[in-house]
């Protein structure tokens, strides 16, 4: 019998020559993916966003809480509105906060305090992490391992996103927390990151890095 409050688990067991070819295939498709900062301005189906936020929405958290939440910024007023603020933030990183050591090692990516990217691409996705929820009486629940929790709900977006042809960026500009005023967000949720999401651009180029290999991002002991 099943206790309460639980259900069987759905899972599918595969034959280890589908899991390894399996594995393979994501592997080649995840290794395709870029860092875009050069967008067109064409529209992404609604109905991708939204099956990709369903599937970020599956990612495990510190006690289910589920501290995440996701808003969906295409009006164009309202990017325009975020670009201003990011880079008045931007200016004040590249030419005052950022360490010499720090800008040095962005020099190779080309990046500056403009972020055109903001208004061009179609789809900003602003990410809150909360540091609690409320109960049906409104009582206050705390949240736990929030940061852990919704980094890997961004993480499954963007997989997710990739996975439907969609290009992303991770715009972190710091502070961030005009986007609770822009987005008219509650206090007790804290940006955490802004995806920016559409396709990029016919001449869009990337820069010319890679990844470590496996030796070097894993010990198997």
């Amino acid at each position: 019998m099943t206790a309460a409050g639980f259900v069987p688990l759905e899972f599918t067991e595969r034959g280890h020559a589908e899991m390894c070819e399996r594995a393979a295939a994501f592997c080649t498709l995840m290794r395709r993916r870029r860092t875009v900062r050069h967008f067109d301005s064409r529209p992404i189906p609604r109905e991708v966003i939204e099956q990709a936020l369903v599937t970020a929405g599956s990612a495990p958290s510190g006690a289910n809480r589920q501290p995440w939440h996701f808003v969906v910024v295409s009006d164009a007023a309202k990017k325009a509105a975020i670009r201003e603020a990011a880079e008045k933030e931007e200016r004040e990183f590249y030419s005052r906060r950022a360490s010499k050591e720090w800008l040095e090692a962005l020099e190779p990516l080309g990046t500056d305090a403009d972020k055109p990217f903001l208004t061009t691409a179609p789809v900003l996705i602003a990410i809150f992490l909360r540091r609690f929820n409320f109960d049906a009486k409104g009582d206050r629940l705390k949240n736990y391992y929030t940061a852990e929790s919704v980094g890997i709900a961004t993480g499954i977006l963007i997989a997710a996103l990739h996975n439907a042809g969609v290009a992303t960026l991770t715009h972190t500009p710091s502070p961030m927390r005009f986007l609770n005023t822009l987005l008219d967000r509650p206090s007790h949720e804290r940006p955490f990151l802004l995806l920016v999401a559409g396709y990029p651009s016919p001449e869009a180029e990337v820069p010319d890095i890679g990844k470590y290999p496996l030796d070097e991002l894993a010990t198997f002991v």
